[in-house]
C-alpha cells in the first residue's frame, strides 16, 4: 500500500497486521547452517518474491541472527494497560506510551528504510542480511514485492531497547557500515502493537529518530535527529 495522507492509522495498522499474520520466509542463524545462506539469499531476493504470488501470500522475508532473543515482553499486558489509559481520558503522548513499554518490557525497536524495487533493495537487503548473519545486528526483515503498492520495499533492522539512545545509535552506525546511505527512520515496536501509525488520532509522530547520512563530512557520518526533543544526537 502506498503512503496516502487520506488513509487512517487504522488502515496502516490493518495492513501491517495482515503482513505479520501471513507466512514469512525466514533464515534463522540459530538453526540453519551458515553454508546454506548464500543460496537462500539468492532464492528469495525481495524484488523477486511477490506479496501475493502463486504459491500463496508472503508477509515478510527475514533473517534472525545467531544471538537474537525471541522475548518481546508482555504484549498482552501492554495492550490491556493501553485500553485502561484510553478509558481514563488521560492525555496520550510519547512519554505515556514509553512508560507503558517500560512497565511491560516491550522495548524492541527498528530502523526503517524505504527503497525502490529492483537492484537497490536487493543490494541493500543482502548487505543488511549478511551483517545480521555475522552477529553485527540482531535481526532484520524486508517486505516482498507488492504490485499494488508504490513499488517500494521497507527494510526493518531491530535492536532490543528503544529507550537506550546509545544502543539505537550503534545500530545506525552498523547499518551505515553495511553500505546503506538512504534516510532512516526509527520506530519503537510499542507503537506498532498499539496501532500508532501515520495519521493517528493522538497526533503522535510514528517515528522518534531520523538519520540522514552526510556524504561530505570527514569522516562520513550520520546526522541523527531526536524527533521527540527536536535535538541532534551527538
Amino acid at each position: 500500500m502506498a503512503a496516502d495522507e487520506h488513509l487512517s492509522a487504522e488502515d496502516y495498522a490493518a495492513e501491517a497486521m495482515a503482513a505479520d499474520m501471513d507466512p514469512w520466509i525466514v533464515f534463522d542463524a540459530r538453526k540453519t547452517p551458515r553454508a546454506e545462506f548464500s543460496g537462500w539469499l539468492e532464492s528469495y531476493r525481495p524484488s523477486q518474491v511477490s506479496r501475493h504470488g502463486d504459491g500463496g501470500p508472503v508477509g515478510w522475508i527475514a533473517v534472525r541472527g545467531p544471538h537474537v532473543s525471541d522475548d518481546s515482553g508482555d504484549v498482552e499486558g501492554l495492550q490491556d494497560s493501553w485500553e485502561t489509559l484510553l478509558e481514563s481520558g488521560r492525555s496520550v503522548s510519547f512519554h505515556s506510551v514509553r512508560e507503558l513499554a517500560l512497565n511491560h518490557g516491550v522495548l524492541d525497536g527498528k530502523w526503517l528504510m524505504h527503497l525502490d524495487t529492483g537492484f537497490k533493495v536487493d543490494r541493500a537487503w543482502e548487505s543488511i542480511a549478511r551483517a545480521v548473519l555475522d552477529g553485527k545486528m540482531d535481526s532484520a526483515k524486508v517486505s516482498p514485492r507488492d504490485p499494488g503498492s508504490d513499488g517500494r520495499h521497507v527494510i526493518c533492522v531491530y535492536n532490543q531497547d528503544f529507550t537506550d539512545e546509545e544502543q539505537v545509535m550503534r545500530l545506525d552506525a552498523a547499518i551505515r557500515r553495511a553500505g546503506v546511505k538512504c534516510v532512516l527512520h526509527y520506530k519503537p515496536d510499542v507503537y506498532s502493537y498499539l496501532g500508532i501509525y501515520r495519521n493517528n488520532r493522538w497526533r503522535i509522530c510514528p517515528t522518534i529518530y531520523e538519520s540522514a547520512f552526510d556524504l561530505e563530512s570527514v569522516p562520513r557520518r550520520s546526522h541523527v535527529l531526536n524527533k521527540v526533543t527536536d535535538r541532534e544526537v551527538t
